[in-house]
């Protein structure tokens, strides 16, 4: 990972961008995929104009993508998009979606994008560089117990049954919840404005980009079970601002 591919995911988040904003709040077709989530014309223009970025400045560089699947994914270098997380809000003309942005190499997230293409938020964490948030570096804040965090998921409904209990038990511990946020919530947290965020049965391309983010501002993500992610964690992750909150939010949940 070069500063070039800085710069790359950055143009691949401005070419998204670009991508989506002429249909926010505007009509647009909306389909239903076989898992009943929801694509819309916006998601697969975001990700049709970054795959065509990476085509010609990568060429040898593999590609995930939530909407068009799978190309050299056994590469050393690859790009994991999620042109668009959080459809549903996208739908619903709330700007609290955004664009996700990841290098992987050799299994491990080492570049991550976040990008509000409304509110034109955007953090950037690289491996052993500081997160930048509108290009200033951002720190998460302290936070050492969890009867003190501001606790942030996407939504009750979002997890299984015997998930959301375990789940429960952490949030009747945790100072205050909000819901709702999808990607946004992992920006907000590495600017410090909430202390975590849990969800499970997250894909690659839903907690790749996220990783790097999260740690480049002081904060730390792993699975339920405490360990590091990387592109064969199961998707259930926990991401805090604050290393301490880690093991009291593992203990609970398990």
């Amino acid at each position: 990972m070069t500063n070039d591919d800085i710069i790359l995911a950055n143009r691949l988040a401005e070419a998204a961008g670009e991508a989506i904003r002429p249909f926010f709040r505007a009509r647009f077709d909306l389909e239903t995929k076989a898992d009943a989530s929801p694509v819309t014309e916006a998601d697969r223009a975001a990700e049709a104009a970054m795959r065509a970025i990476i085509a010609v400045e990568r060429p040898t560089d593999g590609i995930i993508g939530e909407e068009y699947g799978r190309e050299r994914e056994d590469a050393e270098r690859v790009w994991v998009l999620d042109p668009i997380d959080g459809t549903r809000a996208f739908i619903a003309g709330r700007p609290l979606f955004g664009t996700l942005i990841a290098l992987v190499e050799d299994r491990q997230p080492v570049l991550g994008v976040i990008d509000q293409p409304i509110a034109r938020d955007r953090w950037v964490g690289a491996s052993g560089q500081l997160t930048m948030f509108n290009g200033v570096p951002v720190r998460s804040r302290a936070c050492a117990r969890l009867a003190d965090a501001h606790l942030g998921s996407t939504s009750p409904a979002l997890f299984a049954a015997s998930d959301y209990d375990r789940f429960a038990r952490v949030s009747a511990a945790a100072g205050d919840v909000l819901w709702g946020g999808d990607c946004h919530n992992y920006g907000l947290t590495a600017s410090g404005h909430l202390d975590a965020v849990i969800e499970s049965g997250l894909k690659l391309h839903d907690f790749a980009a996220l990783v790097p983010v999260i740690e480049g501002a002081g904060g730390r993500m792993t699975d339920w079970q405490g360990r590091p992610l990387d592109a064969n964690s199961a998707g259930d992750v926990i991401a805090v601002g604050d290393d301490r909150l880690i093991e009291q939010i593992v203990a609970l949940l398990n």
